[in-house]
């Protein structure tokens, strides 16, 4: 694709209502002419956040279209399924954060498929709990259909598993309380989700697991099991796979206790406990969900505790499964509090034994700032490298890590920015980090997310600056601060 030359990219960006004549004034006078050159611009206009490299590509494509939703602007994708497409978007008025969940076009005329659309957002927002994901809106008319939801600032499970493979017992359980206290608030206004599973699981910046997508309930209930199977949702067929093998009705809450199991199973284990098959038949299978393996084979190292919470959820007989969420919800109580009273006990003992790299010529141990709003990936940065000695500090805010340089030179020897959850906010901080006057020689570290490895190339680096792409191991980061102390 051509990349546009300066002036047309401007006037198409005000054509469609992105920018208006004060910005575009703004650019020309700091850009110093309007030569027939691309590039310049685009650059100034990412660099100060006034369009989005989503919106300059829709631009360069000639779209004229896809950039508003009533009082919302698309910033840019987060995620997309089989019917909708899901945006980071903000508030015309007010620049608040959503996130804005738009049928796709070719379903936008199917009467069946946005009545089903509707129902789904119109269900949501009946829901009130901070496990759930609220909903604000819900539109409908002519061919647009959209959800405004609240905009989740960190990313779903199944991202979360891809990277981390397996999680720590303690962060495992807590997910799964949270999952848990969402579904026994859903089901005592009776509503079941029935679409269970990790990419429809959120987890905030703070640690927090939220559920969304609720609204499966009751949706194809008028349809045979041979009819399900040609759905193309892989979850409903796993739902009907299991319901039908054991016996119970489609809006049975045991069923999502049962799809809240595995995922615990996975998060424990780092195994999916179901196989993966993309043959629909084979997935309505009765020994697909009865013939899982016990989880103490796959990861026998787990607290015995979380391994019964595990086995019970799981329970191929759905008498001898928990009967509520509630009843979950009390052993996954539990569970969190013997795990982090062992967890206390233990980092008080790994703080003692500390040592190793970490430390200094004369003993003393290197400093590290953490730049990070993502609360578990905070902890797991935090906690590998004071194992290995470092003095880590943390914060969630890359102006205020350049403003605590200003006001004490000698906080930190080494700054990791992660964009796992601050995104463009991590890149912009790193650059800025690079060019301010008291902290352009400090070494620094841009750790990228796999959906942001593009980014690369626009970060500032040098010898005693450098990028390093997700997924990675702690030890190959830990190698990567290691040359950058040597290198300063």
């Amino acid at each position: 694709m051509a990349v546009l030359p300066d002036e047309q990219l401007a006037q198409r960006a005000q054509d469609v209502g992105l920018l208006d004549e004060r910005q575009l004034q703004a650019a020309w006078s700091e850009l110093s002419s309007r030569s027939g050159t691309s590039g310049d611009l685009e650059q100034w206009l990412l660099r100060r956040e006034l369009l989005t490299n989503f919106q300059i590509e829709r631009l360069q494509a000639g779209h004229r279209t896809g950039y508003f939703y009533g009082d919302y602007k698309v910033l840019y994708v987060v995620g997309a399924g089989t019917f909708a497409r899901v945006y980071r978007a903000a508030h015309r008025e007010t620049n608040k954060l959503v996130a804005l969940k738009v049928l796709r076009r070719k379903f936008s005329s199917d009467k069946e498929q946005t009545d089903c659309f509707c129902r789904e957002g119109e269900l949501g927002a009946s829901l009130k709990h901070p496990n759930i994901v609220p909903i604000y809106e819900v539109y409908s008319k002519d061919t647009t259909h959209y959800i405004v939801m609240e905009f989740v600032e960190g990313r779903n499970l199944r991202e979360f598993l891809k990277i981390r493979k397996r999680f720590d017992p303690l962060d495992a359980t807590k997910l799964a309380l949270d999952m848990a206290s969402g579904l026994d608030y859903a089901y005592g206004r009776g509503v079941a989700h029935r679409d269970l599973k990790a990419s429809n699981v959120l987890v905030s910046s703070r640690g927090r697991a939220k559920l969304v997508d609720f609204g499966l309930a009751g949706t194809y209930q008028h349809l045979s099991d041979e009819a399900l199977v040609d759905l193309p949702n892989p979850r409903t067929i796993d739902y009907a796979g299991l319901e039908r093998a054991t016996g119970v009705r489609r809006d049975d809450a045991r069923s999502d206790i049962f799809f809240l199991g595995c995922l615990y199973y996975h998060m424990l284990s780092g195994i999916a406990p179901l196989v993966e098959t993309r043959d629909r038949t084979q997935r309505l299978s009765k020994s697909r969900f009865q013939d899982i393996g016990q989880i103490l084979d796959v990861a026998p190292d787990i607290p015995l505790a979380t391994a019964m919470i595990v086995n019970r959820a799981i329970e191929f007989n759905p008498d001898r499964r928990y009967q509520t969420p509630a009843e979950m919800v009390v052993d996954l109580r539990n569970a969190v509090r013997r795990l982090g009273d062992q967890r206390s006990s233990d980092g008080a003992q790994s703080e003692n034994e500390a040592g190793g790299e970490g430390f200094r010529e004369d003993g003393q141990p290197r400093s590290i700032m953490i730049v990070e709003a993502d609360v578990t990936m905070q902890n797991a940065l935090r906690d590998g490298l004071k194992r290995k000695g470092y003095r880590v500090l943390v914060t969630n805010d890359p102006d205020r890590a350049i403003t605590r340089f200003d006001d004490d030179p000698g906080v930190a020897e080494l700054v990791v920015f992660s964009t796992v959850a601050l995104g463009e906010m991590a890149l912009g901080g790193f650059n800025r980090f690079a060019s301010n006057h008291g902290t352009k020689n400090v070494p620094a570290v841009l750790l990228l997310d796999e959906m942001h490895s593009e980014w690369s190339s626009r970060a500032e680096t040098c010898d005693h600056r450098a990028v390093a792409c997700m997924p990675l191991k702690l030890r190959e980061l830990r190698a990567v601060l290691r040359k950058l102390f040597n290198e300063a």
